[in-house]
């Protein structure tokens, strides 16, 4: 399970501006503040309104959100692909991410100069996504030159894995060739398990953040409506963000003081939150929580995780001692105020080994070691 999407976009674009944003702001809960790992690593409490809710009926003594990391990758300059300006480090730091936030000017400003000369949003994501699909179409075509070799191993499985990903290969040259990301094929997951090891870049999930200046909050600009119309044709979710405007609301101590900023501002919320959703849900992460006086958490697991994955999440004991889980839906306690009342409602289920857990989950989980 992958917990990280990476930051990319050309130079001056302002996606140092939002990661720093991100990465300096403090977290909500006090147990999660925004905390930089290495210069280029943040991790980044996941806003949710659902735990401030339960925490207000169970009122525990702390809170804790979950977490998602950003990654700011080395900027990217044409012929990133064949190791121009940083393209190697690019390349290889974004293969290693779960998925993809591609930040998109979206302004004119004449003392901010853009590395081509001019504004133009699409040529901008042309330019990287070349860059992506000619690194993509290196590592296929060197897998397709050494495949020979795999089939011809005297290890079976080495061999039908080689059989299963020949065709696939082909495939992924040809829609390569043609400009066209890898994650545009429809594969099985089966497919797309048999070639997890090339780390394509294409093939992963991306989110384009279109950064866009003060003037544009809370409204289309005619670049935003540009990329908007491109991403809807791809597939791809765009999350729109002042890089400014969130730099200056990171500056600020209190949750109030930000609250009453949005609000000056016109927004219901912050753009990070937006963009922190945006990338959890990318990642195909869900959330559970565990609440008690104790504590109220919430926990991230993979969707689609069975009871004993999920619990294991918090400590693998739990998963391999696992007994049962006792499960209601935070909504079931939204409605009826108290725990007690869930149960007496009806509302709480023992669930088994089985049982796929569901975004929003409320768990206490039973196990023997």
């Amino acid at each position: 399970m992958q917990l990280n999407c990476g930051i990319v976009g050309l130079p001056n674009v302002g996606k140092s501006t939002i990661f720093s944003a991100l990465t300096s702001a403090p977290a909500e809960a006090a147990n999660y503040p925004f905390c930089t790992i290495d210069p280029n690593i943040g991790i980044v409490a996941v806003p949710d309104k659902r735990l401030k809710q339960i925490t207000a009926l169970i009122v525990p003594k702390k809170e804790i959100h979950t977490t998602v990391e950003f990654v700011d990758i080395a900027g990217l300059v044409r012929g990133a692909s064949k190791g121009e300006g940083l393209g190697n480090q690019f390349l290889g730091n974004i293969r290693q991410v779960g998925a993809i936030i591609h930040v998109v000017r979206c302004f004119d400003n004449e003392n901010i100069v853009h590395v081509e000369g001019s504004i133009d949003p699409l040529r901008d994501i042309e330019t990287i996504e070349i860059e992506l699909a000619l690194a993509d179409m290196e590592t296929v075509r060197k897998r397709l030159d050494n495949l020979g070799k795999q089939l011809r191993a005297q290890d079976k499985k080495v061999v039908e894995r080689a059989k299963m990903s020949e065709p696939i290969l082909n495939q992924l040259l040809t829609i390569l060739n043609e400009g066209k990301p890898a994650r545009s094929l429809d594969l099985t997951p089966e497919q797309i398990n048999s070639i997890n090891d090339l780390f394509l870049i294409t093939l992963k999930k991306q989110i384009y953040c279109c950064n866009v200046d003060e003037n544009s909050i809370g409204q289309d600009n005619k670049y935003v409506q540009l990329v908007k119309e491109f991403a809807k044709k791809n597939d791809s979710e765009v999350v729109v963000i002042c890089g400014k405007l969130e730099s200056e609301i990171a500056e600020l101590e209190t949750l109030e003081e930000k609250m009453e900023f949005l609000q000056a501002a016109g927004l219901e919320e912050s753009g990070l939150d937006k963009l922190i959703r945006a990338g959890y849900n990318a990642l195909d992460l869900q959330t559970y929580f565990t609440a008690g006086e104790k504590e109220c958490r919430a926990w991230t697991f993979e969707k689609g995780s069975y009871a004993p994955q999920a619990a294991a999440v918090i400590h693998t004991d739990f998963e391999k001692g696992f007994i049962r889980a006792e499960v209601y839906h935070c909504t079931d306690l939204f409605e009826y105020g108290s725990e007690q009342k869930v149960k007496e409602a009806g509302k709480l289920r023992i669930e088994g080994k089985d049982y796929i857990v569901q975004d929003g989950d409320v768990m206490h989980f039973r196990f023997n070691v």
